[in-house]
Formats: C-alpha cells, sequence, structure tokens
C-alpha cells in the first residue's frame, strides 16, 4: 500500500503526464495548421507517449492498493510563436516533469518505498531520453537559424527514431 504523501504525489503526477499529453496535441496540431507535416507528427508520437506514461502512474498506483484519480487537465496554448519557440515550451516542460519525477524519487526514498523507488526509475531514464531529444531538436534548429525548415520538418522523424535507439 501507498503511503497517503506518495499517493498524492504520484496523483499529482498523473495530473501532469495528462497535461502533457494535451500539451502535444495541441502543439501538433499547431505545427500541422502551420503546413509542417513533419513537426505535426513528431507532436503527435509525443501526445501518445505522454498517455502512456498517465496510464503507467494510474495502473501502478491501482496495483500497489490506491485510487489513482483521473483528473480534470488545464486546457494548453493553442497558438506559438513559431517552431522554435514550440520546442523551446516543450523542452520547458520536459524539464518541469523531470523536477515532478525527481521529487517523487526523494519522496519513495523518505517513505522507505523502495517498490516505488525501484519503480519509478523507468521515468528517471525516460525523462533523461526526454529532454535530450527535444535539445536536439533545438540544437538543429540553431544551426539551420531562421532559414526554411522543409528539410528539417521532412527529417524530424527520422531525428526521434534516432534519439530512441
Amino acid at each position: 500500500m501507498l503511503s497517503k504523501k506518495l499517493e498524492k504525489v504520484l496523483n499529482k503526477q498523473i495530473e501532469k503526464e495528462g497535461y502533457a499529453a494535451q500539451l502535444y496535441l495541441a502543439m501538433a496540431s499547431w505545427s500541422e495548421a502551420q503546413g509542417y507535416e513533419g513537426i505535426s507528427n513528431w507532436f503527435y508520437e509525443q501526445h501518445k507517449e505522454e498517455v502512456e506514461h498517465m496510464l503507467k502512474f494510474i495502473k501502478y498506483m491501482n496495483e500497489r492498493g490506491s485510487h489513482a484519480t483521473v483528473p480534470k487537465i488545464d486546457q494548453p496554448p493553442k497558438d506559438f510563436a513559431g517552431v522554435k519557440k514550440v520546442f523551446e515550451a516543450s523542452l520547458e516542460h520536459e524539464q518541469m516533469v523531470t523536477r515532478s519525477i525527481n521529487e517523487i524519487v526523494g519522496i519513495s526514498l523518505e517513505e522507505k518505498d523502495f517498490t516505488t523507488h525501484n519503480w519509478i526509475q523507468w521515468f528517471v531514464d525516460e525523462q533523461l531520453e526526454e529532454e535530450s531529444s527535444v535539445q536536439n531538436i533545438l540544437d538543429k534548429l540553431n544551426l539551420i537559424g531562421d532559414g526554411n525548415l522543409y528539410m528539417f520538418d521532412r527529417d524530424i522523424m527520422s531525428m526521434r527514431a534516432e534519439g530512441e535507439e
């Protein structure tokens, strides 16, 4: 059984993962409306991953004898000030999620809940990958500057595949 403190923070993480899914869906929609098919597909894939993450938390809590709460999720922004800005917002969000995951690690150690500590390590690794992936994209955008994004848009899904290997 999870402690009340862990139950509270894990339920809060479900909300954060749900918001991340909605944020990436909004980013995908914005990108698609701008004509960036590759970028929108990248964000649609991110959306799917975040839904999976939310479900992992829900299932884990329920398996541990708690009751995961399905949260109300705030509406994300619908407009972004350009391709670079949308990825900067993505990185900022991933960094916030990393801090939140680290908080769960700390609480699981405080509570001596080594099962949760062991389980959450998957998310620690995942966040390293997520931040690295978005930073890699921002690095590429910095290389091309404000120039033609056609090839970047075409190649972004292959950059995603490289980062996941």
